[in-house]
């Protein structure tokens, strides 16, 4: 299978498309065949060697992840080959078209859920959840202001595309 994989911290430069072993699951992991992965800033700052906690290498990075369960582990009884799945952690590294999980990493996708808003689910929404229920304890009826996220408008005046407005 191909992966991305860091021999070395750095520039994205570092990242190298690479050929590798495909993952095979141990007693109570899976395996998901990678349709969307996420990219969350954490990880920059891993692959570029600033984060606190830094992987050995070489390594594939990535933990967020949609897919298609592509092999089960002894012991796994909740999820079958074929099921639609999210990642909320990895072992092996998302950025790779399999991906090495224990069970509890994984998580059912709906049918309504595209494999691409699937990759989104665990770092972005638990860190919204966080902030919104754990530390600001908001409550139903009152009003959020989100300052900082993404918007259509700037992605339209940055791109290439004409804009509508």
């Amino acid at each position: 299978m191909k992966a991305i994989r860091l021999h070395e911290f750095g520039p994205p430069e570092a990242m190298k498309l690479e050929e590798v072993h495909d993952p095979r699951p141990g007693p109570g992991q899976v395996v998901v065949r990678v349709h969307a992965a996420g990219v969350n800033p954490v990880e920059t700052y891993i692959r570029a060697g600033t984060y606190a906690l830094k992987p050995p290498l070489p390594y594939t990075p990535g933990g967020d992840a949609a897919g298609i369960i592509a092999a089960v582990g002894e012991h796994v009884t909740r999820f079958k080959t074929g099921e639609r799945v999210y990642t909320a952690g990895t072992i092996s590294g998302a950025y790779a078209q399999l991906a090495l999980c224990s069970a509890e990493q994984v998580h059912p996708l709906p049918e309504a859920v595209s494999f691409a808003q699937g990759a989104g689910l665990h770092i972005p929404y638990a860190t919204a959840y966080r902030a919104l229920f754990l530390r600001a304890h908001a409550q139903a009826g009152q009003t959020v202001l989100v300052h900082g996220a993404s918007v259509p408008w700037a992605w339209r005046r940055y791109s290439s595309l004409p804009r509508r407005d």
